[in-house]
């Protein structure tokens, strides 16, 4: 999910403007109703998990096969609808910051038939993750960029022994590293830039993970449990 860090969104989705009724869906209508998110959130300038990046999230979470898996920047629930189609015996606790986001991604959890394996909860991620319970196979981060060196230790405490991290968008347009982070970042970008770099060391030396980054989409990195 791509961020623009001062204005998330370009409106909000009251009284389900980004959800067409509340029909529900059958299995062999899943497809549809992903594609009708896609839409959604390109009506909507609703930054979801980009396609280019699908394929390495799905594998991860394939390969992963969790129980339990955290996200942090529900949207419009795109990413927990593929997470839990990949896991069909997975549940999901997901932290949206924006009450109308989480309102849509409940609508469109509850279409697929999900809604019930789904904990939205709405609120910043930093003061949720203390109150959670219990411990997560999978992590997805896809929030704040400027943040995720705090999201990366706030979920320790609550991973499993052979847990998954995945964090979205870390290549920031390859300011992050690459030719392009060979320039100072811009003013409007350089917090975020600096926190998705210090995010990247800290994975990388953590004791008991092994961390690979993608570059697919605007980059994804992977950081496996092995202790």
């Amino acid at each position: 999910m791509m961020e623009k860090e001062n204005a998330r969104y370009s409106g909000g989705l009251k009284n389900g403007n980004c959800v067409c009724g509340a029909r529900a869906v059958n299995r062999d209508s899943l497809e549809g109703l992903l594609r009708e998110m896609e839409r959604c959130a390109k009506a909507r300038e609703v930054p979801i998990l980009a396609e280019a990046a699908r394929p390495v999230f799905l594998r991860t979470v394939r390969e992963a096969a969790p129980l339990r898996i955290l996200e942090l920047g529900t949207a419009i629930g795109y990413s927990a609808l593929l997470a839990l189609r990949e896991s069909p015996d997975a549940r999901i606790v997901t932290i949206e910051r924006d009450a109308d986001m989480a309102e849509a991604a409940r609508s469109f959890l509850g279409r697929a038939g999900v809604l019930g394996r789904a904990t939205v909860l709405v609120g910043e991620a930093e003061k949720l993750l203390p109150t959670l319970a219990g411990n997560f196979d999978l992590v997805f981060i896809d929030a704040a960029k400027s943040r995720y060196p705090d999201f990366w230790l706030g979920v320790q405490p609550l991973l499993t022994k052979r847990a998954v991290v995945v964090a979205d968008n870390v290549l920031f347009r390859g300011l992050v590293e690459g030719e392009g982070s060979e320039e100072w970042p811009k003013h409007s970008y350089r917090t975020m830039v600096l926190q998705l770099r210090e995010y990247l060391r800290l994975v990388r030396s953590a004791t008991g993970f092994r961390t690979e980054v993608f570059p697919e989409g605007d980059g994804m990195a992977v950081s496996w449990r092995d202790e």
